[in-house]
């Protein structure tokens, strides 16, 4: 692993986290460096000391297998780099990215990647970005090169592994789309590109233009408990178009709908800390209920959100902790999720649509391919609606006690 970066401060030491596997040397601008591991920490002492504001390039030369001999303590969530009887998946919110590879394990610290990949050649790789190359080796190999020139937070990294049937096309006025699928599995993939082109459409209505340089979905021929927005590519099971499906309220097109609008909340625009969670999914909770909406009426959309305030209003103390800031244990809460979505409808119940929609496309922007704070929402909010929102939000995201359904009469 190659990694080149700017000293922020004077260094004499600095810190990335790393999982399993062994490594044989690190060298820091081309010197061999001092290394030592404690838990995930690697902790490597240059040659020379780092000056401020400088450029460096660290090397890791480092094998294994990763996600091996990794304790559960170690990573708690259990995703990074998974196994699967035909290939391999990645999906590694929020810690998992450094069972595979030396990275500084943290959303804020964002970086553009290059992926080469070499299977073997019956084997196919789907990655983040767009593929630059496919090198045959001359040894029954060959190694995939991917590259994604937008930066990416490091659990939003993906290396997928399969027998993959795929189909290329393109959005608007050009936008890459690729999409992966067990290859018995191709008859679903002109499908699968017909609806992500309306929901690009509907979304750039509400949310903006399309903030990365391709999007697309890859199917592995896994069934998981899970979908994730890894950038630029979603990532789902086989769930999704097998039948035997674990897909939440709505369908298919949700789940899809949920992934896709990360690519602006969560992708483009990343939580500063994980405390900010809710930028990222209550978002895209909202969006998905956008969707609802727009494809099977207003009606259906008060139903479900009838549903969720009544399902939240039941929740112990210990998982109704405050969306500002709910805590390692409650990160993937329904809090998170269900409520995170009921302040932007109460919001945009508030505001109306056109300001509200004002104030999304305004976040986005401002922080497109950076990070941001609920607090940057907040004052966003307040500077694009011209209102004082402190006690809204205070009702909504710093206290515990859940505020009245913004659909009561």
């Amino acid at each position: 692993a190659t990694i080149e970066a700017f000293a922020l401060q004077d260094l004499s030491v600095f810190h990335l986290d790393f999982l399993g596997m062994s490594i044989k040397q690190i060298t820091v601008n081309d010197e061999v460096a001092i290394f030592e591991r404690d838990g995930r920490e690697l902790i490597i002492t240059p040659e020379a000391r780092l000056l401020e504001n400088e450029p460096f390039t660290v090397h890791v030369v480092y094998n294994g297998s990763p996600g091996k001999g990794v304790s559960s303590s170690d990573l708690p969530f259990g995703r990074g780099w998974t196994w699967i009887n035909d290939g391999v998946y990645v999906a590694s919110e929020p810690g998992g990215s450094a069972v595979w590879y030396p990275v500084n394990d943290h959303p804020l610290d964002k970086a553009t990647y290059t992926l080469q990949v070499t299977v073997p050649q019956d084997y196919s790789v789907a990655a983040n970005g767009l593929l630059q190359d496919v090198i045959d080796e001359g040894d029954g190999n060959h190694t995939y090169l991917w590259e994604a020139i937008n930066p990416i937070a490091s659990y939003l990294v993906t290396v997928n592994i399969g027998h993959f049937a795929m189909l290329e096309t393109v959005y608007g006025d050009g936008l890459p789309l690729r999409f992966f699928v067990p290859e018995r599995f191709a008859d679903e993939l002109p499908a699968l590109a017909d609806i992500t082109k309306d929901m690009l459409s509907f979304f750039e209505s509400v949310f903006g233009p399309y903030p990365l340089e391709a999007y697309g979905i890859v199917v592995v021929d896994a069934t998981l408990d899970f979908a994730l927005e890894t950038q630029t590519l979603s990532l789902f099971g086989r769930d999704l178009i097998s039948g035997d499906q674990w897909l939440g309220i709505g369908g298919a097109d949700i789940v899809m709908a949920h992934e896709l609008a990360h690519q602006w909340f969560g992708n483009s625009v990343s939580p500063a800390s994980w405390r900010d969670i809710w930028l990222n999914e209550g978002f895209a909770t909202f969006a998905q209920m956008l969707w609802l909406e727009h494809t099977q009426g207003t009606d259906e959309m008060n139903a479900v959100y009838d549903s969720w305030y009544n399902n939240i209003s039941y929740l112990p103390t210990s998982r109704n902790t405050p969306l500002a800031d709910p805590g390692e244990n409650n990160l993937f809460g329904i809090n998170v999720y269900l409520r995170g979505a009921l302040v932007l409808e109460a919001l945009r119940q508030e505001l109306g649509d056109e300001t509200l929609f004002a104030i999304l496309q305004t976040f986005h922007e401002t922080n497109r391919n950076g990070n941001a704070s609920i607090e940057d929402f907040i004052t966003i909010a307040e500077e694009v609606s011209g209102q004082p929102l402190d006690d809204f939000f205070m009702r909504w995201l710093y206290e515990p006690d859940l505020p009245p359904s913004p659909l009561s009469d």
